[in-house]
Order: structure tokens, then C-alpha cells, then sequence
């Protein structure tokens, strides 16, 4: 059975006390034995030195015998002379035939020391005597005895007084230990089964401890229990999070232990490592044995490095970024990012950067060398006038440029701005014909539509707007002359409507152009299209929109000649 810490606490001071008390009942009851065996060798000393003072006088039997007659009646006298032969024994009938007595341990001890005591049975008369030998330098060895009986053993024997008050007040120490031990033991009790219930039922059981040292102990530590329960839940909530972010991260990450062993890794990790390496591996670990990533290996091998490195990795035209830190522990992680749409973007807005300022240098160095010329020079007032609305269309052409960009950043960057309701197709278009009827005659375009009544689409106006407007713009600035618009809609077995927007005008003879129409600030022919205007951003502004609605737009060569656009947007 296993002891609890209040019975261990008891059992303990219980040993140590009996241990102690069983110390002090020897020591005291050797002590008193001592001390009555000294008080009976006092006597017999007493009884030796009388006799010897009598037998060093002219003395014989019967005046001994008379002499004993007045000490105690069972008191054995022996005279013994210095060669062991035994001159006078009361107790013996012939004491002339008792043996030598030089080899008896009293004789031999009172010899030496000049007194001996010894208890021992007797050779003559086969009885436990107590022997007193003493040697006063004379001729005879005085030796003394009582029979070592019951009378003398009692006397002998310790007083039991202090022994029965020893074992009082070593029961009253076992009771004061218990209730001292349990007393501290308690709250070690509870505190123990304070922390078997939080264990067990993973919630804070109630608890008051005693409002002592030990219970202000016990108390602080289950508030520090409580606490470390409380960080732990708190750590394990943080690293499932923690986890659960990994999992569904956009990068791939991959935790190395300090002996570069695999802790965890998410699936997008393996992803991008098969897709560099082609091969079909199922571990992390293989990153540091695969020669395509030796450079980490390397990276790992050199401890004078810093603890982070990064690279770039190319692979079938996707391009990833590899990062790796090492922690303070050695332990290390590695993260590949697949930074391929990044790079395009980072390119494309680089490339728009270039497009956008290509773009404004042409119509601020028109407006500004107009400026000058009205400046430095005294014209007549229709120059004047000249140069003024030549700035002034330069300025249009500026204006448009900037409400295109505008347009294009807001489509791409701030959709959500874009409310969505049902447009009646018919009205959207009527109003496209009728914004740009001045243009569509000044060049003899026609402009006719096939759409059923009362065709909806759920959409944003204003952007559905600039799909037709923009399309229509660039036919009347590319298309030619005489020309004619026709713009067509059906609803498709999936509730979608399909578009298409064609003209008769003079198309795209190479097929390779056609590909990049949508592509911002492309053009055909640079020189003929700026000088019929428009800032290139018409049709790009056309297919995001068009995207923007969750639809689809591609163009491709009418027949017999002009250009075709197949739109598709989600019905309403």
C-alpha cells in the first residue's frame, strides 16, 4: 500500500522519536545499574576491608565465624593467599581440599587492580555468586560474595519509574506528531488532490486552504498551477492557429529541428518542391539530400553566415522564392513562394510605367511648345488661335488618357466600388448610338442592333457603357469610312448573354496583332493610331470590364473583312 505524505510525515517523526526514546530507556537504565551495582560493591567493600582488618590480627575460625555472624547471613567469605590456595571458605565443610583459586578472573583482576567484581557460578558449590575480591597487600586476597539470586537481581535491577514515565511521554509525542503532522500535511493533501481534480476534469476545482505558512504555499501554488494550465491551453489554442494558417498558407513552409530533422511541414511545401525538383518525393527531408537545393546544404554547413538566406528559382516559367532562417535553438525553416504572378505584375506595372510616361510626354511637349511659341513670339490672332486650340485638343487628349488610367486602376483595385443592378441592354445601347451619331456621320457609319426586348444583364452601367462606347470609338477612329456597326445579342442555355460586336471596316491583315489588342497601350501602328487619337487603353479598359462581370470577350476577323468581338456576360 502506498503512503500518503501525512502518513510518510507521521511514520517519519514516529521512528525518530522511538529511535530516541529507546536511547534514552538504555542509557538510563544502564546508568541506574551502575549506580546500584557501585552501591553493592561499596558494601562488599565495606564487609572485605573490615574482614581484612580483622584477619591482619591474630584470628582463627571461630572468631571469623563470629565475625560473620554479624553481616548478612548468606555473605560467603574466601581467604585466599597469594598463591591461590584458599586458606578460609565459610560455605565449605573442607575448604583445605577446594581447588587453587589463582586462575579465578576476581583474583586475578583484584591482583592487578586491587578490587574486582564478577558474577559467576561457583566452582565448589555450583552457585551464582556475586564475587567482591580485594587486595590490601597482604598476605591473604580477601574475596566477599552474595548469592546472585532473586533478592540481588532485584536489587540490581533499574527502577521501572522512569521507564513507564518514558513510555508516558513517548505516547504523548506519538499523539502531539500526529496531530502536528496532519496538521502541515493537510495542505499538502490538498493541494494534491487540488491537482489530481484539475488533471482530471481539466477545470479549476474549488479550493480553500488553511490561512497558515503552508496553506499561503499551497495557495500560490495552485495559483501557478492555474496559470501554467492556462498558458498551456493558451500555447496549444496559439499553435493550432498557428498550424491552421500554415496549412492554408499561400507559401510553402517546411520546420527543420536543430538535428535537421523534419518537425512539420504544410502540402503547398511539397507542391512547389516537386514542381523545381520533378520529382514525386513525400518528405520534406528530401530538400537537403536533392542536388538542386545543395546551396542550402551549404548555407548550413558554414556557421560563419547570418541566419537568414535567399534565393530565386526558375522553372518552367514560374519563378519561386526560397527563404531560410535559422533560429536560436539550430532549429531552421525553409519557405518557397511562388512569386511568378507577383513578378508579372511587378513587370507589367514597370512596363505601364514606361507605356504612361511614352504616353504624356507627347501631348505636354505639344502643349508646351505651343505655350512657348504664343510666348516668345508676336503672332497674328488666328495664329494665336491656331496654337490655342492645337494645345486645347492636346489637352483633351491628356484629360482622356488620365480618365482611361483611372478607369483601368479603379477595375483593378477598387471593384468592390462597382454596384451591380439590372441594365436594359436596348436603352445602354441607344444611348452609345447617340453619344457618338455626330462622329458615326462625319465618317458615314451606320449603327444597328438585333437585341430582344427587353434584354437585362446584371451589371454596372457605367461600365457597360464603356465596353460599347470604347468599341464603338474604335471603329470610328480604325475602321475607315462608310462602314457599318452591327451589334448582336442571344441568351445562351446557361442564362448567359452572348454578345457580338462586328463591323465591315478595314480589320487586321496580320492575325499576330490580335492577340495583344487588350494589352494596355498597344497598338497596331503607332504612328497612323496617335494621330487618329485615343490613348491605346480603350480595349484593355473593355476586357476588364467585361471580366469584372464575370464574363468573357475575344475578338477575331470578320469575313469578309472588319473585326469581331464575341462577348459574354452572366444574364440578370
Amino acid at each position: 500500500m502506498k503512503l500518503n505524505f501525512q502518513q510518510k510525515l507521521i511514520g517519519s517523526f514516529i521512528i525518530i522519536f522511538a529511535a530516541f526514546t529507546a536511547g534514552i530507556i538504555i542509557f538510563e537504565q544502564q546508568k541506574a545499574k551502575r549506580y546500584k551495582t557501585e552501591a553493592l560493591q561499596e558494601r562488599l567493600d565495606a564487609y572485605a576491608d573490615e574482614i581484612s582488618q580483622f584477619v591482619s590480627l591474630n584470628y582463627n575460625d571461630a572468631s571469623l565465624d563470629s565475625l560473620l555472624a554479624l553481616m548478612p547471613s548468606n555473605l560467603r567469605l574466601t581467604l585466599i593467599d597469594r598463591n591461590g590456595n584458599v586458606i578460609y571458605d565459610n560455605t565449605a565443610d573442607d575448604y583445605t581440599a577446594m581447588d587453587n583459586h589463582s586462575d579465578r578472573p576476581e583474583i586475578q583482576n583484584a591482583i592487578k587492580n586491587g578490587h574486582s567484581t564478577f558474577i559467576r557460578t561457583s566452582a565448589s558449590v555450583s552457585q551464582p555468586y556475586l564475587y567482591y575480591a580485594k587486595d590490601n597487600g597482604n598476605a591473604l586476597i580477601v574475596r566477599v560474595a552474595l548469592p546472585y539470586d532473586i533478592r540481588v537481581q532485584s536489587f540490581l535491577k533499574p527502577d521501572n519509574a522512569v521507564l513507564y514515565f518514558i513510555i508516558v511521554l513517548f505516547l504523548s509525542g506519538i499523539v502531539f506528531i500526529y496531530y502536528v503532522s496532519r496538521y502541515f500535511g493537510r495542505s499538502i493533501t490538498q493541494l494534491r488532490d487540488f491537482s489530481i481534480a484539475l488533471n482530471d476534469s481539466g477545470k479549476m476545482p474549488p479550493q480553500e486552504f488553511p490561512d497558515d505558512e503552508f496553506g499561503q504555499v499551497a495557495s500560490r501554488l495552485a495559483d501557478d498551477f492555474k496559470r501554467i494550465r492556462d498558458n498551456e491551453m493558451q500555447f496549444a489554442r496559439e499553435r493550432e492557429k498557428l498550424l491552421l494558417h500554415i496549412q492554408t498558407s499561400a507559401e510553402g513552409v517546411c520546420f527543420f529541428n536543430s538535428d535537421r530533422t523534419v518537425a512539420f511541414y504544410n502540402g503547398l511545401y511539397m507542391q512547389y518542391f516537386n514542381t523545381l525538383t520533378g520529382h514525386a518525393a513525400t518528405s520534406g527531408q528530401k530538400i537537403l539530400s536533392d542536388a538542386y537545393f545543395r546551396p542550402i546544404v551549404e548555407f548550413l554547413n558554414n556557421p560563419a553566415n547570418d541566419n537568414y538566406y535567399e534565393t530565386r528559382l526558375v522553372k518552367n516559367d514560374r519563378e519561386f522564392l526560397l527563404r531560410l532562417n535559422i533560429f536560436e535553438d539550430e532549429s531552421f525553416e525553409i519557405i518557397l513562394t511562388d512569386i511568378t504572378a507577383q513578378e508579372k505584375t511587378r513587370r507589367l506595372k514597370q512596363e505601364m510605367t514606361g507605356n504612361i510616361a511614352h504616353e504624356l510626354r507627347t501631348p505636354v511637349t505639344s502643349i508646351r511648345g505651343f505655350l512657348e511659341i504664343l510666348l516668345n513670339n508676336k503672332l497674328d490672332q488666328n495664329k494665336e488661335r491656331e496654337y490655342l486650340e492645337r494645345a486645347y485638343a492636346q489637352t483633351k487628349t491628356l484629360s482622356a488618357l488620365i480618365s482611361d488610367m483611372s478607369l483601368l486602376t479603379r477595375i483593378d483595385e477598387r471593384h468592390e466600388a462597382f454596384g451591380f443592378t439590372e441594365v436594359n441592354i436596348n436603352r445602354l445601347l441607344e444611348k452609345v448610338d447617340s453619344d457618338t451619331s455626330a462622329a458615326q456621320t462625319a465618317k458615314n457609319i451606320s449603327f444597328t442592333t438585333s437585341i430582344p426586348e427587353g434584354l437585362t444583364v446584371k451589371g454596372n452601367e457605367s461600365l457597360l457603357y464603356s465596353v460599347f462606347r470604347n468599341l464603338t470609338d474604335n471603329v470610328i477612329h480604325h475602321a475607315g469610312e462608310n462602314v457599318a456597326i452591327n451589334i448582336k445579342a442571344t441568351k445562351t442555355q446557361d442564362g448567359n448573354v452572348r454578345f457580338i460586336f462586328s463591323d465591315n471596316g478595314k480589320g487586321i491583315a496580320d492575325e499576330q496583332h490580335l492577340g495583344r489588342l487588350f494589352e494596355r497601350f498597344y497598338r497596331v501602328n503607332e504612328g497612323r493610331t496617335r494621330e487618329s487619337g485615343g490613348s491605346g487603353l480603350g480595349l484593355s479598359i473593355v476586357k476588364n470590364a467585361v471580366r469584372l462581370h464575370g464574363g468573357d470577350i475575344s475578338v477575331r476577323n470578320a469575313i469578309p473583312h472588319g473585326l469581331e468581338f464575341i462577348i459574354t456576360i452572366p444574364g440578370a
